[in-house]
């Protein structure tokens, strides 16, 4: 890339850098230092509001980057991250949302501990709320790194380096100075560059082919070197049963996974009433099902109009796909209107990495603080001294996040986020809905069911393809494969509800009745929510 790429990108890096510092800062001198301030910014924002920083949340980097590189690549398997990102919503609308805001205070173990004895679950549900997390953060790093090696050249391991550290250290002051209010506000500025960068770029590939998307997806078949087989299942998820069957998987991951994201679920504590959640949800649908039709259009037209090789020389997972793509519609490497494009783009990306990384560090340090650290602790723990250890547990989440970003920096983020999402279904979802909707759930279904689902998807990930037996593994010298899918949700989100349920019914204790019938009136009424 040419020097003004880099300067005007750089530029254009550093002043949103400098404006959400600044909103961090200016939230931070007024913050009142409660728990309710930090973790759910006082309760204050409009559904509007909520529901754009819940769309800045989830339109991640695998949203942005990843799921068009993919298109870019394998055409029309490509797209199960987009149809699966939205379908999920539905789940969340219909099943979880007013529910989650009557009954929990904060994290997903608040719902959870109203009808059980609190400390057995909140480790459990505090545990698999970093795990998943940790996960999230990954991607968002490999995504960053991508990015500014891409804008330096894609030759220097240094610089990316660099970049997964800075993000980490960015988002660890985002979290630690403004807590949620901050966090908030950069994800609804976020939100708003992202889906307006997304509309232009979608324009101008519309424009490019006067608006006739059937010659966008027969010049993207005919550029792939796969012809029809690009726009057809397959290419990616269709060779044999074992990629079908890591299709489904993939499949229910992503549907069902949303539903158990712990800094989607803390979003709508950040709201005054169960009504209020509802709306937020259905303001993000909107949002997010306009983004996610327009990424296909990207993914296509980077097929189309860059090229997959292209794509796959300058990152092998196609992750650059849309800066690309951006330089080519600006009018080439060495124009005006490519450096410029290409420059706002890239910032735009970087943007969406930086709001995204402050919200899933938020969501795991509060799982730290106010349920491991507050359960371990056998003594009750001042509010003050709890925000205090979600600042510090930020600066080790985030310590974590940059080490494995750094080691997964070759995979594709849409599918490191696709891994988070099956750990989240398999671990979070289950817990969930038992506690929401099972008269007889107990204390050791619960924990059974957190574990049940945690450890063998984080174990069937670990015995994958992805880390082992493949050129494209994350240790590809080694094999200690032994399970072939790629996605273990197959496998572990059934493994979740079965042991849900086993526990519930092999434990000694009955099911307390009137605690279940004061969580379920207040679920469904809101009388008695915080």
């Amino acid at each position: 890339m040419t020097g003004d790429h880099q300067t005007l990108a750089l530029l254009l890096f550093s002043t949103f850098v400098a404006v959400t510092l600044g909103i961090t800062t200016w939230v931070g001198r007024r913050r009142h230092g409660s728990a309710e301030e930090f973790y759910a910014g006082g309760r204050l924002f409009s559904p509007m509001e909520n529901g754009f920083a819940i769309s800045g949340d989830y339109m991640s980097a695998a949203s942005f980057l990843g799921i068009s590189g993919l298109i870019a690549l394998y055409g029309y398997d490509g797209m199960l991250y987009s149809v699966g990102f939205l379908v999920a919503w539905l789940v969340v609308l219909f099943l979880v949302a007013e529910l989650v805001r009557n009954c929990g205070r904060f994290t997903l173990a608040d719902v959870v501990a109203a009808r059980m004895r609190e400390r057995p679950v909140r480790i459990a549900a505090g545990t698999s709320s970093v795990t998943v997390s940790v996960l999230y953060l990954v991607a968002q790093m490999v995504g960053a790194g991508s990015l500014v090696a891409l804008l330096l050249g894609g030759t220097s391991e240094a610089a990316r380096t660099w970049t997964v550290i800075g993000v980490g250290a960015l988002m660890v002051v985002y979290v630690s100075l403004g807590g949620m209010r901050a966090t908030t506000w950069i994800q609804i500025v976020k939100a708003v560059l992202l889906l307006g960068g997304t509309l232009t770029l979608t324009a101008l590939v519309l424009v490019r082919f006067h608006g006739d998307f059937d010659r966008l997806l027969r010049t993207a078949a005919e550029r792939s070197g796969h012809g029809e087989a690009f726009l057809a299942p397959g290419l990616a998820y269709g060779g044999d049963w074992v990629s079908r069957f890591d299709f489904i998987s993939l499949g229910l991951a992503l549907v069902l996974g949303t539903a158990g994201l712990p800094h989607i679920l803390s979003r709508f504590y950040t709201v005054p009433t169960a009504r209020a959640a509802r709306r937020s949800v259905v303001w993000s649908i909107g949002l997010i099902g306009g983004f996610y039709l327009m990424t296909i259009v990207l993914g296509f037209g980077a097929a189309a109009l860059v090229g997959p090789d292209t794509v796959r020389a300058s990152n092998a997972a196609g992750n650059t796909a849309v800066p690309l793509l951006a330089l080519d519609l600006g009018g080439g490497a060495q124009s005006t209107g490519g450096t410029v494009l290409f420059a706002v783009v890239a910032a735009v990306a970087f943007a969406t990495i930086l709001a995204v990384v402050a919200g899933i560090t938020l969501a795991s340090s509060a799982s730290v603080a106010h349920d491991l650290y507050a359960s371990l602790r056998r003594r009750r723990t001042e509010p003050r001294g709890e925000v205090a250890v979600a600042r510090v547990a930020a600066v080790g989440i985030g310590a974590v996040a940059i080490g494995l970003g750094l080691l997964a920096r070759d995979l594709n983020v849409a599918f490191l986020v696709g891994l988070a999402f099956a750990v989240a279904a398999s671990a979070n979802l289950p817990v969930l809905l038992y506690s929401l909707f099972w008269r007889g759930f107990t204390t050791r279904g619960a924990v059974w069911a957190v574990y049940g689902g945690l450890v063998p998807a984080v174990v069937l990930v670990l015995l994958s393809p992805v880390v082992s037996g493949s050129p494209q593994a994350l240790f590809p010298g080694v094999d200690f494969q032994c399970f072939p899918l790629q996605n273990p949700g197959l496998v572990s989100i059934p493994l979740g509800f079965l042991a849900g349920w086993l526990g519930t019914v092999t434990s000694p204790e009955a099911p307390d009745e009137a605690k279940h019938a004061e969580t379920e009136v207040r679920s469904l009424t809101g009388a008695g929510a915080v």
